[in-house]
């Protein structure tokens, strides 16, 4: 499933970056990487951005991009 299909509060591990080297290295050097888990903090129901939750670092991310982040709900 993707990060976008989480609801508020709820808690994913990342199992895939479905992008291109770019792609993966901007995610990453944002601690957004595999095997992290991360909370959905807010999520916009239309479109905008997502706020997430990773090792206690709050993380803003684009839809487009967090549409492409896989994840496995705990």
């Amino acid at each position: 499933m993707r990060l976008t299909d989480l609801k508020r509060k709820e808690r994913a591990r990342i199992v895939e970056l479905t992008g291109g080297h770019g792609f993966r290295r901007n995610l990453e050097t944002m601690g957004v990487r595999e095997g992290k888990v991360v909370e959905m903090l807010t999520r916009h129901p239309v479109g905008g951005p997502v706020v997430i939750r990773i090792d206690n670092l709050t993380i803003t991310i684009g839809r487009g991009m967090a549409m492409r982040v896989m994840v496995q709900r705990l």
